[in-house]
């Protein structure tokens, strides 16, 4: 605990030093040992205020000096006779800030204003919300109490009633909107219906598949299969790892839609990744009657003017593309299925104008290689249904990871020659720090140097890529790199998505303790894509702090997608998370995503069940909560603002 309150007898205070380093030491002690409370401003003040042999409620952060518990600068408050005998007496800690504490709202007059406003606080002021059935069958105090107790508690029995009653209640509350949400959306929002799997879909997964589909893949299929032919509107998040095949199941997904006389449209963020979408899935079409077209900012006027009418007749099928698709000009002849990648990199309001481009909103497939922690998907995309392709499929070599210090670059640069001499490619990465470009750009440069200087011309090329180089000069770059012209690619993180170049089978991440989980687990992806032993490398320097080595064990010890992002909410909290700012799901009071996962799969079951029985909630007892939820909604409640 970073901050702790005690119960302390006054041993000893004593004026220590002179002049510049005057200080006051007090020694404090109970039953359980001794501690020092220290000050260095106010020194009369606190000699006038404390004396020896009193007792005292002594509040501050804690640290430790030669070894011994010490507080600077405490909150002090001398302990009321009835206090003392409390066996275990609790008091809140409210915070404040220099400049009320100034006009003399400290933390201890907050709490005693607080007080006085609490005793005038009625039961009919804080009503039930919950139905009673909810409260028994969890053992949840009243709502009035839950407030009450967990401001001024008598023990810490109460204390831990209040506080999982108001952690339940945010959960729930949650989950029960989350829920509302796909609910309505399942019962009234009408969507496209593909009645048939035809002959496009059974042709292609007959004849043109280019390996056996997983357990995984099948099922992800059939559910998007039964969504499709509901007649309501699809809303699916497909997550799976990097190179778990959701680009067969995009494909599928058009089929169907082509099968149906429907058009499919697939946005990706950036070009390279559109670009590297549209030659995989043009390849694999190729024997089929299927024309695919790419719609990019560079997307010459000519080849713009063809796409458009062809999709305004609707004799094409498919088109992928950039932000360039969701453009006014671009009118769709039947767009049945809107397929989105990586879709935290675009905005609501980016996605919306797709399903306004058909006067039947089409399905929509939300796909990211990001995994996403459980918790994290039960709550910021609780109103999406959710697939999971927890296989990888066959022939994916698991891909060695190991961690090597500054002091073995060397060694690492001779292997990476040895790789090279076979035939392969490297990816050599460097972080990027947002609040430093200019620091960035040259640590990148100097690393290209050091690269250069181990890896002369003409005998090894290499290509570079970075942020502030024209969008020109960095495809090209990056395209010599995937037509093997050159053999190793030095870059910054712009190729943590979608780059898929199956001869490269290094990754070397240079100072790995600067990168996020999530994102060293991204770049590892960028490996492993053909049928070779691929390997990560994670350079760092040698002083790694608790956090860096932690992230360094993680990776060399599991290639798991989804152990890593939950890993990564530990480490990092949910608000750290992809998209999870914006979306305001997340802004819990008390309960936390990591610490109060049991309670939140409580939550969501006593949710969906609820729902099921009752989705409008307007059964007798239900009706507290309506009500509650449609205040909610309507903003801040100012009647209860004094």
């Amino acid at each position: 605990m970073d901050f702790v309150q005690v119960a302390v007898l006054l041993v000893s205070l004593e004026v220590v030093g002179q002049r510049q380093s005057k200080r006051i030491v007090a020694e404090v002690k109970d039953k359980t040992g001794t501690m020092e409370l220290t000050w260095f401003q106010s020194l009369s003040w606190v000699q006038k205020s404390l004396e020896v042999g009193q007792s005292y409620l002594v509040y501050g952060r804690i640290s430790f000096y030669n070894g011994q518990p010490q507080i600077v600068h405490p909150e002090t408050e001398l302990l009321a006779r009835d206090q003392q005998t409390g066996k275990n007496y609790l008091e809140p800690v409210y915070s404040t800030t220099e400049k009320l504490k100034a006009r003399g709202l400290s933390g201890r007059q907050i709490g005693k204003l607080t007080q006085l406003l609490m005793g005038m606080v009625h039961e009919r002021d804080i009503p039930e919300i919950l139905p009673s059935t909810i409260l028994l069958q969890l053992n949840l105090i009243s709502r009035f109490n839950a407030y009450r107790q967990i401001h001024f508690p008598q023990d810490s029995n109460e204390f831990n009633a209040a506080v999982k009653r108001l952690k339940f209640e945010e959960l729930f509350l949650a989950q029960l909107r989350m829920n509302m949400l796909r609910s309505q959306r399942h019962r009234f929002s009408k969507g496209v219906i593909f009645e048939k799997v035809g002959e496009l879909f059974n042709t292609f997964y007959n004849q043109h598949l280019p390996f056996q589909l997983t357990g995984a893949q099948k099922r992800v299929i059939k559910e998007i299969r039964n969504d499709t032919a509901t007649g309501k509107q699809m809303n699916r998040l497909l997550q799976g790892d990097v190179g778990s095949g959701k680009t067969i199941v995009a494909i599928l997904c058009m089929l169907l839609a082509a099968d149906n006389g429907f058009q499919s449209c697939l946005m990706a963020p950036t070009e390279i990744l559109a670009q590297q979408h549209f030659h995989t899935i043009s390849g694999l079409l190729e024997n089929m009657d299927m024309p695919v077209s790419i719609l990019t900012g560079s997307t010459k006027v000519a080849a713009r003017r063809k796409i458009l009418k062809e999709l305004k007749e609707g004799t094409l099928k498919i088109l992928i593309g950039t932000h360039a698709v969701i453009e006014e000009v671009v009118q769709f002849d039947k767009l049945g299925i809107v397929i989105i990648d990586e879709q935290h990199r675009f905005g609501v309001a980016q996605r919306a104008k797709l399903w306004q481009k058909a006067v039947v909103p089409p399905h929509i497939l939300v796909m990211t290689a990001t995994p996403i922690p459980r918790t994290l998907a039960m709550t910021a995309y609780g109103d999406l249904d959710y697939s999971v392709i927890d296989e990888l499929p066959p022939g994916r070599q698991p891909v060695t990871t190991v961690h090597r210090y500054e002091s073995q670059r060397s060694k690492v640069m001779t292997f990476i020659k040895s790789e090279i001499e076979k035939g392969r490619q490297i990816y050599i990465i460097f972080p990027l720090i947002e609040e430093s470009a200019k620091l960035d750009y040259e640590n990148l440069m100097q690393g290209y140097e050091n690269v250069k200087a181990y890896f002369p011309e003409p005998k090894y090329w290499i290509s570079m890529v970075h942020g502030k180089q024209p969008a020109a000069q960095k495809e090209l770059n990056m395209k010599r790199f995937i037509d093997k012209e050159t053999q190793i690619m030095v870059s910054t993180t712009v190729i943590e998505v979608g780059v898929n170049v199956p001869n490269a089978t290094v990754m070397v991440i240079e100072s790995t303790e600067k990168f996020g989980l999530s994102q060293l687990h991204q770049l590892r992806g960028r490996v492993g894509r053909g049928a070779d032993k691929s390997y990560c490398i994670l350079l760092s320097g040698s002083k790694l702090g608790n956090d860096a080595r932690e992230r360094i064990g993680i990776m060399t010890s599991t290639s798991n997608g989804f152990e890593i992002a939950e890993k990564d909410l530990e480490l990092r909290g949910p608000g750290d998370i992809d998209g999870t700012k914006q979306s305001g799901v997340l802004n819990f009071k008390l309960a936390s995503l990591v610490q109060d996962r049991q309670m939140l799969e409580v939550a969501r079951n006593i949710a969906e069940s609820l729902l099921e029985k009752d989705p409008e909630l307007l059964s007798a007892e239900n009706l507290l909560l309506n009500k509650f939820l449609k205040k909610k909604k309507d903003g801040v409640l100012w009647s209860k603002i004094s």
